[in-house]
């Protein structure tokens, strides 16, 4: 699977409609239990890049698992030490916090993020 696949008109298109539906009233509640947009800045090329992700609760933790990453870079950012991220409009409000990107055995790519 290219990285082309997830860099398209029409994906990109479904993320904004799906990031569009966390604003909306009852909706945003249900679609943001799941879904949130987060803002990062790339290591190498120093510019900010935002883009939607699933994430999960584990205690006061986010994890967002990253699915086909192989096709993406962005969590790349994350690796080693880790970087700041922020969390946009996470339940009601803006949250900053840090990340670190792993991947085990099986190639899968979890990234952790611990909230201020």
């Amino acid at each position: 699977m290219s990285s082309t696949f997830f860099d398209n008109p029409v994906t990109r298109a479904i993320n904004k409609a799906a990031v569009g539906l966390t604003t909306v009233p009852v909706l945003g509640d249900i679609v943001g239990r799941s879904l949130v947009e987060i803002r990062y800045t790339g290591r190498k090329s120093g510019r900010s890049f935002q883009t939607p992700v699933n994430y999960r609760l584990s205690g006061d933790d986010v994890i967002i698992s990253v699915m086909a990453p192989d096709s993406k870079s962005w969590w790349r950012n994350f690796l080693g030490e880790g970087a700041p991220i922020t969390l946009l409009n996470f339940r009601g409000a803006d949250r900053s916090g840090h990340a670190i990107a792993t991947r085990d055995d099986k190639g899968r790519v979890t990234v952790r993020v611990q909230l201020d």
